[in-house]
């Protein structure tokens, strides 16, 4: 064993980042703006894409007993894109929508979309049939693919839908006899194929269509909440993307670097030698998210690595999968660790080819580390944070690092530029005079080239969030003097159950619409494995009666069901409010977890 003094995180950043390296970094104006940015970050996805076909006959995509190679990927990916431009006019800049749970189909057309010209809108598989069909519409999408459960839904509430050119349905049941066209009807202007049949025949000799396609063109859109109470698209550009992706190269290659440093007694290649096994991860979070798709999906492709899919996630057969496929890494979120930890099972199964266990969406039980070593013995832990505004990644903690401070979020890539902002700031970029050190807490702001450029068709929105390239993620923080985050608070108003965001301003609106209904405020509620549940605060207009589950009968009409409460609380005053009649959440949730039973809802 070496004596060495580990490497700080200080000296593998300045090893990796020196001019001439894969990793060094150059400013850039964009939109108006000097940021840092990787300057050798791929152009566009086009160019990730391009990555791919290296991997040639490794496996690529594994779903219950399917597996699709890199290079059938390749051909498949390619030719859809052809056929998207043939048979419904795609063109640079047309929105195309995936609404689907995690298939290989879902892939195969994000990355035919991608090629094609158009940017990517992957739309909640959770949502109502209203809140997709306003997805679809507040979009523009011309094109969608979806699996039959999902358009059937948005055929229950097609008016909207103008724009949509054409619907392409995948056979989630996996029946060998095609999607049933004949189940969704959603007007003559809409052209509805199977996924098969649009694909059609696949020559082994097929090339991408040509489109030019620049870093600062738009990729995705990816729909988040905001205070109107509707969802909003964040427009990700192609440089958000690729900077997302070599924010991950750039985390393994320093990880990789402080090791070697450690091991030899001396920093040398950060790539570390070829990899024994393929690397291979179970994919347990949806593709519509910002994590799933930028986070794990495409570097997989770029990587050459194994993406295993869930039709959903259980944990018995989570563990089933890393058993069968040699997984070495799994995660996404806190609680999909957490179940599988706390499986009775867990014995019964071979995870010793686990070597990372990483997650980030949610609040993480320190404790939960100590758990991860012990189950896992060659296992690293990680946790980062970041938003669908932020591309996903902005801070990392792995590793050693993450063991010695269980409750950070890590430092962030060198890219990013941090803030912390006190609440009654004014200014719209930090100044000189704003207080600094560990002890200070406030408002993260974050700016780096993985910031999207705003909120698609809302420009007073995006004027209040992002300000001179700054993004304020509502989120409370500090930064410690080793420069590690600490997320202190949620001053956005979202309950994060289980990796899933659930607005409260949205349920609001949703419980406003019931006649009985007052006033109320909903709030999240302690989970020991989802992090949080939801509560809900009603009080009822005078001479009117309802009951918790009425209300939750009520609010499934209107909203997905992972956002339907959990818990009511039924009050007979009003609620308390500041001077500006904002709802005293915080007051509130913590009078009511310690003084009164909530009622629960089925």
């Amino acid at each position: 064993m070496s004596d060495r003094q580990p490497m700080s995180l200080e000296e593998a950043t300045a090893l990796l980042t020196a001019p001439g390296g894969l990793f060094e970094i150059e400013s850039r104006e964009i939109r108006g703006v000097t940021v840092r940015t990787w300057k050798s970050a791929p152009r566009s996805l086009r160019d990730v894409f391009a990555m791919s076909r290296a991997h040639g006959d490794a496996g690529f995509l594994v779903y219950e007993d399917e597996t699709i190679s890199f290079a059938e990927h390749y051909r498949a990916a390619a030719t859809l894109a052809h056929r998207l431009i043939e048979t419904f006019g795609i063109e640079k800049g047309d929105r195309v929508a995936i609404a689907m749970r995690n298939l290989p189909e879902w892939v195969i057309a994000f990355w035919a979309a991608t090629i094609s010209g158009a940017v990517v809108v992957p739309v909640n598989a959770w949502w109502t049939a209203e809140e997709l069909v306003y997805g679809l519409s507040d979009s523009g999408t011309k094109v969608a693919f979806c699996d039959t459960e999902r358009a059937t839904r948005i055929a229950r509430a097609p008016n909207g839908l103008s724009q949509l050119r054409g619907m392409v349905l995948v056979d989630e049941a996996r029946s060998g006899q095609g999607p049933d066209l004949g189940s969704v009807t959603l007007g003559g202007h809409v052209e509805l194929v199977a996924f098969d049949r649009l694909l059609g025949q696949v020559e082994d000799t097929v090339e991408p269509p040509e489109v030019d396609i620049d870093p600062e063109d738009d990729a995705t859109i990816f729909y988040t909440s905001g205070t109107t109470g509707r969802p909003k698209g964040a427009v990700g550009t192609q440089r958000n993307c690729c900077t997302n992706l070599m924010n991950i190269f750039f985390v393994g290659a320093r990880a990789m670097t402080r090791a070697a440093a450690t091991q030899a007694g001396a920093a040398g290649d950060p790539g570390g030698g070829a990899p024994r096994t393929q690397r291979s991860g179970l994919l347990s979070i949806p593709l519509f998210h910002a994590t799933g798709c930028l986070a794990a999906m495409i570097p997989t492709t770029a990587t050459g690595g194994k993406l295993v899919m869930m039709h959903h996630f259980d944990p018995e057969r989570a563990l089933q999968l890393i058993e069968r496929e040699r997984l070495t890494s799994f995660g996404g979120v806190p609680t999909v660790v957490m179940q599988v930890l706390d499986h009775p099972d867990f014995a019964k199964y071979d995870t010793s080819s686990i070597e990372s266990v990483s997650y980030g969406g949610a609040p993480a039980p320190p404790d939960l580390v100590r758990r991860i070593k012990d189950h896992f013995p060659l296992g690293e832990p990680g946790n980062g944070y970041g938003l669908t505004e932020t591309s996903a990644m902005v801070t990392i903690n792995g590793g050693a690092d993450y063991v010695r401070k269980p409750d950070s979020v890590g430092p962030p890539v060198p890219v990013d530029e941090l803030a912390i902002i006190p609440e009654e700031y004014s200014g719209l970029e930090p100044g000189p005079e704003l207080p600094t050190g560990p002890d200070v807490v406030g408002e993260l702001w974050v700016r780096g080239p993985n910031v999207v450029r705003g909120y698609w068709n809302r420009p007073e929105e995006t004027a209040l969030v992002i300000t001179r390239g700054w993004l304020h993620t509502g989120d409370v923080a500090r930064i410690d003097e080793e420069g590690f985050v600490h997320i202190v608070d949620r001053a956005k108003d979202v309950v994060i159950r289980g990796g899933e965001n659930v607005y409260s301003v949205e349920v609001e609106y949703a419980l406003h619409e019931h006649p009985a209904v007052a006033e109320c405020a909903v709030f999240g509620v302690p989970h020991p494995t989802l992090g949080e549940e939801v509560g809900a605060a009603v009080v009822l207009r005078p001479g009117t009666r309802v009951t918790a589950d009425e209300l939750a009968t009520h609010l499934r009409q209107h909203v997905a069901g992972f956002m339907v409460p959990n818990h009511f609380w039924f009050r007979d005053v009003p609620l308390p409010r500041n001077p500006a009649g904002k709802a005293l959440k915080r007051e509130l949730r913590a009078q009511l977890l310690a003084e009164t039973p909530a009622s629960p809802s089925s």
